[in-house]
């Protein structure tokens, strides 16, 4: 019997795709850099089919690419080009399992999509706190997989500190389940910590105990023009000195960001009264304290008496809020109609922006003359999506070949001012081979030992995250 006869016997035969029309969507990585082949795509329902499926993949060496919501920026999700692999989906595991009001946490399938994850805890009066660009389709079980991060990291942290336990399916088909909601346990090594982030090269993410924070009953959000990034770093202070560290997230956005969103984004016209170089949003959250506009008032007049304010407007109404914060998440998809765009996603301590910035800025100016920087992200918590853009009067093929000396560029800049080269869309195919570059030799060998040690036969999503072996 062939493997994916086997298999079908467990999951039967309208959960197994061949057909290439139907695998098309599993295939291809959201930015279209990767376009994978698979044999099939695996739709189990369940936990225990997944456990099934893994021990049929063990016993002969058939290779497994875990895929959730496939919104990966870096190639993690999709398999390679020979068409060997099988993807296993968790699209049909999609229930939350379980509410605990009292305790503040939710039970949920590794495919349960974020947004709706996001309304199950609201509907308790609660909140899930992880904000991402692709929440209505990205599933819980790859933002586990790749600690994904969004706009409230500065508060609430990134998706490992939402976490407090794990069901996962290992590389030999056995059910580890560590589906606890302790939120203290000093028993040991806290081994859920080396599937989040793992981009499902240690197992499959089948199931997971999430936290749940009370919702705000108050917010406040303004978008503030300011002189430059030093301004805006120095406004972060100012405003979590003066609100009790009610900042609940901090985004910066440059000028050329808001003009390619009003440009290719229909609905959009620039929300500030006149032109400035750079901006920021800035949200306040609080779920006791209803003057949040009088604190954000005063926030404003010190940087206007302090010069690191130029402008602001604070929208009236939910409805205003939730504008600025779409043109905020229409940036991505903005740059693709101006051509290449070389993305970054990177992270420096936060009083060091504006010096990455500068240097950044000016390495790129000396190879590639007018280039168009789109710098833009979570200056809260030190994150920029630093992408330079094609100049105008360039072919793209030919800009995207300068993609390696780009990186290199950019990236020895971070690593120069201890960064990181991935600070929340993980590694996948993209950057595992700069990860021999900036991280030691001894972090490389205790990565490899570990997939070792769970996954010897490397069946689990190989060729992603650790770097490729040198003869």
């Amino acid at each position: 019997m062939s493997v994916l006869a086997e298999i079908e016997t467990i999951v039967g035969p309208k959960a197994i795709l061949t057909d290439p029309s139907d695998m098309q969507g599993y295939l291809v990585e959201w930015r279209d850099k990767y376009i994978g082949k698979a044999r099939a795509v695996i739709l189990p329902k369940s936990t225990e089919e997944v456990a099934e499926v893994v021990k049929i993949c063990a016993r002969t060496n058939t290779k497994i690419v875990p895929q959730g919501g496939n919104t990966s920026l870096v190639g993690g999700s999709v398999p390679f080009e020979d068409g060997e692999e099988i993807i296993i989906s968790t699209k049909r595991m999609n229930k939350v399992r379980s509410v605990d009001v009292k305790g503040g946490t939710l039970v949920v399938d590794a495919g349960c999509i974020l947004a709706d994850l996001q309304t199950k805890a609201d509907e308790f009066g609660f909140m899930f706190p992880l904000r991402i660009g692709s929440e209505g389709s990205c599933q819980i079980g790859g933002n586990i997989s790749t600690n994904a991060g969004g706009v409230q990291v500065l508060h609430y942290g990134n998706t490992r500190e939402q976490v407090l336990g794990l069901e996962v399916v290992l590389p030999d088909g056995q059910i580890w389940n560590g589906l606890t909601n302790l939120r203290k346990n000093n028993t040991g090594y806290d081994l859920k910590q080396l599937f989040i982030g793992g981009e499902g090269t240690l197992g499959i993410v089948t199931g997971a105990v999430v936290k749940m924070y009370p919702r705000p009953k108050y917010q406040q959000l303004a978008m503030i023009a300011v002189p430059d990034p030093a301004a805006a770093v120095s406004l972060l202070g100012l405003a979590r000195k003066m609100s009790g560290d009610q900042v609940t997230a901090m985004e910066i956005i440059p000028r050329i960001a808001i003009d390619l969103v009003v440009k290719h984004v229909e609905g959009y016209s620039d929300p500030m009264p006149a032109r400035y170089d750079w901006q920021v949003l800035i949200e306040l959250s609080s779920s006791a304290s209803d003057n949040l506009a009088d604190v954000m008032q005063n926030i404003l007049e010190e940087g206007f008496e302090t010069e690191i304010v130029l402008d602001a407007i604070v929208p009236a109404s939910d409805a205003q809020q939730q504008k600025l914060w779409g043109l905020r998440e229409e940036i991505s998809g903005a740059q693709k109609p101006e051509g290449g765009s070389i993305k970054h996603d990177i992270s420096v301590p936060v009083a060091d922006i504006p010096e990455f910035i500068k240097r950044a800025d000016a390495a790129l100016q000396s190879i590639i003359p007018n280039f168009r920087p789109v710098t833009f992200g979570h200056i809260g918590d030190g994150n920029l999506h630093y992408n330079p853009l094609q100049p105008k009067d360039m072919d793209k093929q030919e800009y995207l070949g300068k993609w390696e000396e780009v990186n290199r560029v950019v990236h020895d800049i971070v690593h120069d001012m201890n960064g990181s080269i991935s600070a929340e869309h993980g590694i996948g195919r993209l950057k595992k081979n700069e990860m021999a570059l900036y991280k030691s030799s001894v972090e490389i060998d205790m990565m490899r030992k570990i997939k070792q040690a769970l996954d010897p036969q490397n069946i689990m999503n190989p060729g992603k995250l650790l770097p490729d072996l040198k003869d």
